[in-house]
């Protein structure tokens, strides 16, 4: 069965880091000009989503980094019974995986951009919706990595070495 509190827990690293994602959107730097005696020159808002994209990275990555310990990579753990819970298992693993780097990906893009100052035009700010698409993939990862972990668990908890499909050489 499921640890419950590994799934709380990563439900509530993955709400945290959706919530910081979409604020991160919010804030993303917006540029504005100044103009003087020596010419033209970009004025940049503080830097709030950068810190608000690299707190969301960090709590999707210990999320991430949960179930693969509680679930030791798929691979090292307890052999996993055939049937619907192991077929169900192995897809969502990539699933996992894959919506995890793409949601990685989009707050690194993210973060990496809005910290990136020019100081003459044109000015460079972050494209509206990088923040955005990578709360998306956390709210993805969140959904596929409960459902891997459960499936997992029920996969693992079923497997009986009494019955496994073994060549029985009895001593006569």
């Amino acid at each position: 069965m499921a640890s419950i509190p590994v799934l709380v827990v990563v439900f509530v690293f993955d709400l945290v880091a959706f919530a910081l994602a979409v604020a991160a959107e919010q804030r993303r730097a917006k540029t504005s000009f100044y103009e003087d005696a020596n010419g033209r020159y970009c004025i940049y808002e503080p830097q709030v989503a950068t810190n608000l994209g690299v707190a969301s990275l960090v709590l999707l990555l210990a999320s991430q980094l949960l179930i693969t310990v509680a679930t030791r990579c798929l691979c090292c753990g307890k052999a996993l019974t055939h049937g619907t819970s192991r077929s169900r298992a192995i897809p969502l693993f990539v699933a996992f995986w894959g919506t995890f780097i793409i949601a990685e990906t989009c707050l690194m893009a993210g973060t990496v951009e809005n910290g990136y100052h020019s100081r003459h035009p044109p000015c460079k700010a972050l494209r509206k919706g990088v923040f955005g698409a990578g709360a998306a993939f956390i709210v993805f990862t969140g959904i596929v990595s409960e459902f891997y972990y459960v499936y997992y668990s029920k996969a693992t908890n079923d497997f009986d070495p009494n019955n496994a499909t073994e060549l029985g050489m009895g001593m006569y």
